[in-house]
């Protein structure tokens, strides 16, 4: 089984940038596909990107391509989401997550078996 802790929300205003961490440990890294998901009040939990094990093919839901960046470095356990040029609708609590699955696109949570705790990113207009 696989933990994963996240680091880095905040508070910050519209056009600012943040980036979120997903540390990793008791299972190897390496070889999993790692997910972004977010969930705002009063809404589903929404896809937003995804990352294969081999650090190259990434999938990104429309309304963040060209702002947000996924990446991970194997050495460190770790995968970011690179949030820049942030509006106020990317208000949410982001969640990593991580699964077995090898596939350009893994946008459904039922596909994750292993979550972070969650972090709040608060965008204020």
């Amino acid at each position: 089984q696989v933990q994963l802790v996240e680091s880095g929300g905040g508070l910050v205003q519209a056009g600012d940038s943040l980036r979120l961490s997903c540390t990793a440990s008791g299972r190897t890294f390496s070889t999993l596909t790692m997910g972004w998901f977010r969930q705002a009040p009063g809404k589903e939990r929404e896809f937003v990107t995804n990352i294969r094990s081999n650090g190259v093919d990434t999938y990104y839901v429309d309304s963040v391509k060209g702002r947000f960046t996924i990446s991970r470095d194997n050495a460190k356990n770790t995968a970011y989401l690179q949030m820049n040029s942030l509006k106020p609708e990317d208000t949410a609590v982001y969640y990593c997550a991580a699964t077995t699955y090898y596939s350009e696109y893994v946008g459904n949570f039922m596909q994750y078996d292993c979550w972070g705790q969650g972090n709040q990113v608060t965008v204020s207009s």
